[in-house]
């Protein structure tokens, strides 16, 4: 075989193991849905509840790398602190270990079923969770695929003399084989695709366990390259998380390297026979004690970092808080956390909503140019969320969480109408101030009613719209009617204040004006009220 048809080969085969890897990540992570967000939620300052959310969450999406980019992106919106951050990127040290002992087993003869059966619950059910594990058999036997696939090309590899001489040089050399390890990994972005080259090797015969051990302390380095980029135009505390998943590595490798005759002896007695259980559990016994070395000493680990990038972020008040780019590495947080900003959008418009109105009754000029500073902000999440959904909707999502993110799009333009009606209102409000305008007590309190209908239909729909609640949505549906009742009621009775000369024309173009804006904030809550309970 000719070298131009190995590297041809080879690389199919690495492609198909990555191809089958996302694949059951992806699968894994839409089957979890929202648990992979709660796990984040629910992380405290604790170092073992981090450790563990961040291999069980590695775990589910297959990728270290990608749990620490995610975890960069959190550190940078301000979400999690970074002893949290720590703790969960120690975690998916962890859990980037299983994939490496699945890979270890011996699935030749069954992926034909796997394969088999997952294309079939893919092509023939309509429902998202069997389609969702149609995915993982589909992705768990193509990864298996590709493994044979490059086991057939390293046969003719074994006895070539150039790759022999390679492997004997390494022999001797512990750190050329923790830069390859490092090369390896940075290249290709996956430390799983690392340990499955070389058990791929090992099997064929041509890597012995200790050439592999130092490489895969390089793969533990090289892997850190993905949240390093990652890190680059974020906060200086985002770069810090970045940092210290390289530290945390780096010293791991160190204190291993005198201890790596103990290791090969540890795992050659565990499994004399079978070098590639032998290269799955170096892998695993690396990290979990690297962990259990370094736990204690996070604190002292985030001190380094903030010597070596001294200074605060300095978070401004007006700017997105719950999303980030780096957190579409893994779609299903995305959808969570644009559900975050949205509700946070929403609450907003409620906020300026209410100022708005006191401006108005009580004439503060101040307040009302409060709504202004508030509308900006509130543009600024349209456009952010926005475009930050277009790009999620173009990731792999279930059925399901598309049909949520086409909603969101809806309800971002909503929220944003309602901000532009709620500044409509302080327009008003100060020009009544300005012109001292006199409105009646009737008047105000007749704006009164339809504003407290407005501030429920208005709380209720973004309610709804967060908890995809059908109940709080069918409320806000009443009360939108009866706010589209009580405006063609009053404005009845602002004609007969005209003609009883209780109030003249401009006063009642002003009173019209609020009234108007109040009815089209409550059919923005009613619109956003229906994509709940079309969702549900």
């Amino acid at each position: 075989m000719v070298l131009f048809d190995i590297i041809i080969n080879l690389v199919g085969g690495l492609g198909l193991f990555l191809f089958g890897i996302k694949l059951m990540g992806e699968g894994l992570a839409n089957l979890a849905g929202n648990k992979i967000k709660t796990l984040f939620e629910k992380i405290a300052s604790s170092s073992p509840k981090g450790v563990l959310t961040g291999i069980i969450i590695t775990a589910i999406i297959q990728s270290s790398s990608a749990t620490t980019v995610m975890v960069v992106g959190f550190v940078n919106a301000g979400l999690i602190n970074l002893y949290q951050a720590t703790a969960v990127i120690m975690g998916a040290n962890i859990g980037t270990t299983i994939t490496g002992q699945i890979i270890s087993l011996n699935f030749e003869k069954v992926i034909p079923a796997f394969i088999g059966v997952g294309t079939v619950m893919i092509i023939s059910f309509k429902k998202d969770k069997i389609k969702e594990i149609g995915s993982i058999f589909l992705g768990f036997g193509i990864l298996f695929l590709g493994m044979e696939f490059m086991k057939e090309i390293m046969v003719p590899l074994a006895r070539s003399e150039i790759l022999g001489n390679i492997i004997i040089s390494l022999k001797g050399n512990i750190f050329l084989g923790i830069f390859l390890g490092i090369i390896m990994t940075a290249a290709i972005q996956s430390s799983s695709a690392s340990t499955g080259i070389l058990i791929v090797l090992s099997e064929s015969g041509i890597l012995p366990i200790e050439v592999a051990i130092p490489v895969i302390f390089g793969n533990n380095i090289g892997t850190c390259v993905t949240a390093l980029i990652a890190s680059v135009g974020t906060l200086k505390n985002a770069k810090r998380a970045a940092i210290i998943h390289l530290l945390f590595n780096l010293i791991g490798t160190m204190i291993f390297i005198p201890l790596l005759p103990l290791l090969k002896y540890i795992v050659v007695q565990t499994n004399s026979q079978d070098i590639t259980r032998q290269i799955a559990n170096t892998h695993t016994i690396f990290n979990i004690a690297n962990v259990l070395i370094m736990m204690p000493f996070i604190s002292y680990l985030i001190s380094l970092v903030e010597g070596l990038i001294p200074g605060e972020d300095e978070y401004e008040d007006i700017r997105i808080k719950f999303i980030d780019e780096r957190i579409l590495e893994t779609p299903i947080i995305g959808v969570g956390q644009a559900l975050q900003e949205i509700f946070r959008m929403g609450r907003k418009a409620k906020e300026n909503l209410v100022i708005a109105v006191e401006a108005f009754k009580t004439s503060n000029e101040e307040e009302a140019r409060r709504v202004y500073d508030n509308e900006k902000l509130i543009n600024l999440l349209e456009k952010e969320i926005t475009t930050f959904l277009v790009k999620l909707s173009n990731t792999d999502l279930s059925e399901e969480q598309k049909n949520k993110v086409i909603n969101m799009f809806y309800a971002v333009n909503d929220i944003e109408r309602i901000g532009d009606h709620c500044k409509n209102i302080a327009d008003l409000a100060l020009e009544r101030m300005h012109n001292r305008v006199s409105i009646s007590e009737k008047a105000i309190e007749e704006i009164n009613n339809v504003y407290n209908y407005t501030l429920d239909a208005l709380s209720n729909s973004i309610i709804s719209f967060r908890e995809n609640s059908a109940n709080k949505a069918e409320i806000t549906l009443v009360l939108e009617q009866n706010i589209d009742r009580l405006e063609e009621q009053y404005r009845i009775s602002h004609i007969n204040r005209l003609n009883n000369g209780m109030c003249d024309a401009y006063s009642g173009a002003i009173f019209l004006g609020i009234i108007s804006n109040l009815e089209r904030i409550a059919d923005h809550a009613n619109n956003i009220a229906e994509y709940v309970i079309k969702q549900v």
